[in-house]
């Protein structure tokens, strides 16, 4: 003869029995055990050593990518005024600007009438 088997339904009380059941293993320390997570303890130990790992090297990369965005900012800057002062240079080597900056100045130099004199030996 065929053995019949009869499965038992699951009832609204036995939520409170299972509720009931964990809280007290949880307060006693078997729950872990319970569920069986003893056999993966090393496996869930070393999951989290990699997440720990993940998140400390996307904070690390974070903190260095904000570090080269701020150097781009003072790059742009620092070329900016290095044009500045490569105009300022330009218009103040020309002959005419200079003696115009050092008679502003009340320097009496001023451009030579004639040219320099050459001794030979």
């Amino acid at each position: 003869m065929k053995e019949r088997t009869t499965l038992r339904k699951w009832k609204i009380a036995d939520i409170g029995t299972l509720l009931k059941n964990s809280v007290d293993a949880i307060i006693h320390g078997r729950f872990l055990m319970r569920l069986h997570v003893d056999e993966y303890f090393v496996h869930i130990v070393y999951v989290f050593f990699l997440m720990a790992l993940l998140i400390l090297f996307s904070l690390g990369i974070e903190s260095s990518l904000n570090k080269v965005e701020e150097n781009k900012k003072k790059i742009d800057e620092l070329e900016i005024i290095y044009s500045d002062k490569t105009f300022e240079v330009a218009n103040r080597s020309r002959r005419g600007a200079v003696e115009e900056t050092l008679k502003a100045m009340g320097s009496d130099i001023r451009e030579p009438e004639r040219p320099a004199t050459v001794i030979k030996r």
